[in-house]
């Protein structure tokens, strides 16, 4: 087995990463995953730090506390962040928190970050609701602003009820803006991972590719995706009788199924990979219906724009889930070190398709490094974002112009990487790269988007993109923040509003760089 980098935490973070780091936390179940991680014993384990393997059982199991000691070597002998012990929901959901008390017109007065891990240690439940609590209100407050903004308006009649749903039509697309987030954070809330849509889209490949005659499904992955998109029309045909029109007159339409005439038709301008999506987004409605929405019902989503949209979203993740069967694209993923290029040519199949896969396996007995996956415009707008780390993305405060999805856009097409620091000294790997959703005549508008794949430093020896850069140097990281609003970086040079938390002072008689 390899040995990973030497991360030192400074010796300040420790102690309060211990007192987060308690059996209440469930740090037993932590080691236990670390140690499975490098496919380790408990007696390889204890030899290695130096301690006896009863010890090492003892902490597993939540019967011995973890130690400043024993965090010290762990740090020193896998190259974690003593943080990866608090647990990640904990993690994430003290950024969530944190988020909440930002916003002045909820919480005036600042709060200090020990009450918050106190809240948040102590009272899991109640810091979930607050965060609820507040999500709701921040979408009611946004409705609200449209619904009043004279800008808006125009002869229109608009009214919120008290579950935040708008009535009426805003003259504006901002109105419509609300359901995209509701359906991003459901997503966000179960780290990308839907188990139930996973396991059945996975069980009908392997039915499917059992129809794949003279395709060796194991060392020929790619040839069974590009066979598959025949195969699943054959199986709306037969199965559903729902038979797949190719058209070249369907403008910017990629597909659309004509309920009436239960006919699917496909723009065969896309590749094959593309038809073999749509295919299986649509066979997805078919096969998985009723999954899907009781799935849907489950999430309490606001209005009913939400709860189409998450069961689009559901449908892609299925389709996703059947062209790239868990286990296999697992398998492809370990073996070519998370090489992106590798697995489109491999599986024939898009940059943003691999990117959002890798994002997603999570399966608890078969977990792939744990990526956080962001979808962006050259404005910051981000379309999607989805996590399978302890990393927050923030719901508001802008973007960091430091952070190098945005840089890509100076060199389309190219794959760039970044180490990166944020506030709370977790060190992330970062890939990015944009992509084109191409035109499909001349004069006809394109789209450029750039997507970005993150992990914690601790995993990225894991991946190709890790060589030759220096892991241990910790003062190589890229400071980054989740937005000027909310980064507590003062000195930092691309600071462009001052921080929402902190008290704004200023020396009329002193000058600094300051654009704000």
């Amino acid at each position: 087995m390899r040995n990973l980098p030497v991360v030192h935490t400074p010796p300040f973070r420790l102690s309060k990463i211990i007192t987060m780091a308690s059996p209440s936390v469930f740090v037993g179940s932590r080691l236990r995953e670390l140690r499975k991680d490098r496919g380790l014993s408990q007696a390889q384990l204890a030899e290695r730090l130096e301690i006896s393997a009863s010890y090492v059982n003892q902490i597993e199991h939540n019967s011995r506390p973890l130690t400043l000691a024993v965090l010290d070597k762990l740090t020193a002998t896998f190259g974690v962040d003593a943080t990866f012990f608090s647990r990640e929901d904990a993690t994430r959901l003290l950024a969530e928190v944190q988020d909440v008390v930002h916003d002045r017109e909820v919480c005036p007065t600042p709060v200090d970050v020990t009450e918050l891990a106190d809240l948040v240690k102590n009272h899991p439940t109640l810091a979930r609701a607050m965060v609820e609590m507040h999500s709701r209100y921040r979408n009611v407050s946004d409705k609200l602003s449209l619904a009043t903004d004279e800008r808006m308006q125009g002869n229109a009649v608009l009214s919120i009820t008290p579950r935040g749903e708008l009535f009426g039509r805003a003259s504006g697309p901002e109105a419509f803006s609300m359901p995209h987030e509701e359906v991003r954070d459901y997503f966000y809330a179960r780290q990308n991972y839907v188990d139930v849509l996973d396991v059945q889209a996975e069980a009908l490949a392997e039915e499917l590719a059992r129809m794949q005659r003279g395709v060796n499904v194991k060392n020929h992955p790619a040839q069974q995706i590009h066979h598959k998109e025949q195969v699943i029309a054959t199986r709306l045909m037969d199965r559903h009788g729902v038979p797949v029109t190719y058209s070249t007159d369907l403008g910017d339409t990629q597909h659309y199924f004509d309920p009436r005439r239960r006919e699917l038709f496909v723009s065969s301008k896309m590749r094959p990979g593309q038809i073999a999506f749509r295919l299986a987004t649509e066979l997805a409605y078919l096969e998985a219906g009723p999954t899907i929405t009781s799935l849907v019902e489950l999430g309490h989503f606001q209005s009913e724009d939400a709860r189409a949209l998450a069961s689009r979203g559901l449908a892609t993740y299925w389709a996703a889930a059947l062209l790239l069967p868990y286990r296999q694209f697992h398998a492809s993923a370990e073996q070519s070190r998370y090489d992106l290029e590798f697995l489109m040519r491999e599986y024939g199949v898009g940059y943003e398709t691999v990117c959002h896969r890798l994002s997603t396996l999570q399966r608890p007995s078969l977990r792939g490094v744990p990526w956080t996956f962001v979808r962006v415009d050259r404005a910051g707008n981000m379309s999607k974002r989805q996590s399978a780390s302890g990393l927050h993305l923030s719901h508001s405060g802008g973007t960091c112009p430091l952070w190098n999805v945005y840089e890509t856009f100076s060199y389309p097409g190219k794959i760039m990487r970044q180490i990166a620091q944020m506030p709370d000294g977790r060190r992330y790997l970062w890939i990015a790269r944009t992509v084109n959703h191409h035109r499909a005549a001349w004069g006809q508008p394109g789209k450029m988007f750039a997507i970005g794949l993150g992990c914690e430093i601790r995993h990225a020896e894991r991946t190709v993109y890790s060589d030759g850069l220096d892991l241990e140097d910790i003062s190589a990281a890229v400071p980054i923040g989740s937005g000027c609003r909310l980064c507590p970086r003062e000195a930092c040079p691309q600071r462009a509003f001052p921080p929402i938390h902190q008290q704004l002072t200023i020396d009329p008689h002193r000058s600094a760089i300051a654009p704000y």
